[in-house]
C-alpha cells in the first residue's frame, strides 16, 4: 500500500528522488549551493499566499518554476546554467519549499494569476516562462490567463489534460494523502521540505491538499488556443505521459499538422522535443534539458534550410 502510494506521489514530485546528500545541510541543501548565491531573495504576498522568490544572474527576465513537492532547490545545476546569461526569477509555489500553504484553495489557474501579478510586482513587463510538471501547468495557466505577460513559453513534462496520464498512474495518484506522512519522514521528499518550510508539521496537509488536487479532473484543451506565444513542450522518452497525448498536445499548439516545406516555410512556430533516456523524475536535471529550451527561449536556432547549407559549398 505505502509502496503503491509513494510512487504515486513520485509522479507529482520528482524532488523524492533526489540522493540523500542533497539534504545534507538543513538550512540550505546542497542544491541551492550549486546554483549559486542569488542576488535578490524576498517573500511577497499575493491574493492570501506569501511567496518566497529568488533572482540569480543578469539579463532577459526568466520565470523558473519547479514541480509538485519541491522547491527552487530541485533546479541546482540548470538554474546556475540558467543564469549565466538570464535573470532568473525562481519561485517556491504554495505550499511548497518557503512559501506556506496558508487557506487559499490550491489551484494552478490562482497560481498562474499570482505568477502574473509577482513578476509585474518585480518591475518585469513580460518574462519568458520555463515550468516542470506542476510547475509547468501554472505556467500554462499564467499564459493563457495573462498572455500578455509571456514572451515566450516552456512546459517541461506537462500535460494539458488528465487524460494524458498512463492509467496506472492515475490509480496510484488517487492514493495520496496525509496518512502517508508518518511513513515518509526518513524520505529525501519530506526532509527536503522541512529543512525550508516555514512550518515543518504543514506537511501531512499538504499532502492531504496535493492528493485531493490531484483527483480532480480538468481538461485545458479549449485553452490551449490562448497561448499566442511561441511554446515549446519537452518529454522524456520514458515520461509519465501517453505519447499520443504529448503529441496531440503539440497538434493543437498548431505544430505536426503537415510537413514543414523545402525552405522551412510552413514551419509552426511551436516546437516538441522528446528527449531520450530520460524519465519524468529526472529530465528537470537532465544534461540535454537546458541545452534544448534555452535556445527556444532566446529566440535562436542553428537550423538552416538545404538551399543554406550548401549555397557557400
Amino acid at each position: 500500500m505505502f509502496k503503491t502510494a509513494a510512487l504515486a506521489l513520485l509522479t507529482f514530485a520528482a524532488v523524492a528522488l533526489a540522493p540523500a546528500p542533497a539534504i545534507a545541510q538543513k538550512s540550505q541543501p546542497q542544491a541551492v549551493a550549486k546554483a549559486g548565491a542569488a542576488t535578490k531573495t524576498g517573500h511577497m504576498a499575493i491574493d492570501g499566499v506569501d511567496y518566497y522568490y529568488e533572482i540569480h544572474g543578469k539579463g532577459e527576465p526568466l520565470l523558473l518554476l519547479h514541480g509538485g513537492l519541491g522547491s527552487i532547490d530541485m533546479f541546482g545545476p540548470a538554474l546556475a546554467k540558467l543564469a549565466e546569461t538570464r535573470e532568473v526569477i525562481a519561485v517556491d509555489l504554495q505550499g511548497h519549499g518557503r512559501t506556506a500553504l496558508g487557506e487559499r484553495p490550491f489551484k494552478l489557474e490562482s497560481m498562474g494569476d499570482d505568477m502574473a501579478a509577482l513578476v509585474a510586482k518585480l518591475g518585469r513587463k513580460q518574462v519568458d516562462v520555463l515550468g516542470y510538471s506542476m510547475g509547468g501547468g501554472v505556467a500554462f495557466r499564467m499564459a493563457a490567463q495573462h498572455p500578455q505577460s509571456v514572451r515566450r513559453l516552456a512546459m517541461v513534462s506537462t500535460p494539458f489534460s488528465d487524460d494524458g496520464f498512463y492509467p496506472g498512474i492515475r490509480a496510484q495518484q488517487n492514493q495520496v494523502g496525509a496518512a502517508m506522512a508518518p511513513m515518509m519522514e526518513q524520505t529525501p521528499m519530506y526532509q527536503t521540505y522541512a529543512a525550508v518550510a516555514p512550518n515543518k508539521g504543514e506537511f501531512p496537509r499538504l499532502l492531504d491538499t496535493v492528493g485531493n488536487y490531484m483527483k480532480q479532473h480538468y481538461d485545458w484543451s479549449a485553452d490551449v488556443a490562448k497561448l499566442t506565444m511561441p511554446t515549446m513542450l519537452v518529454y522524456g522518452d520514458g515520461d509519465m505521459f501517453r505519447p499520443e497525448h504529448e503529441i496531440k498536445f503539440y497538434q493543437l499548439l498548431g505544430g505536426g499538422l503537415q510537413d514543414a516545406g523545402w525552405q522551412r516555410e510552413t514551419l509552426s512556430k511551436n516546437r516538441l522535443a522528446i528527449l531520450p533516456d530520460v524519465t519524468h523524475y529526472d529530465i528537470f536535471a537532465a544534461p540535454r534539458l537546458i541545452p534544448t529550451v534555452l535556445p527556444f527561449l532566446d529566440g535562436k536556432s542553428d537550423a538552416k534550410s538545404w538551399a543554406e547549407q550548401t549555397e557557400k559549398r
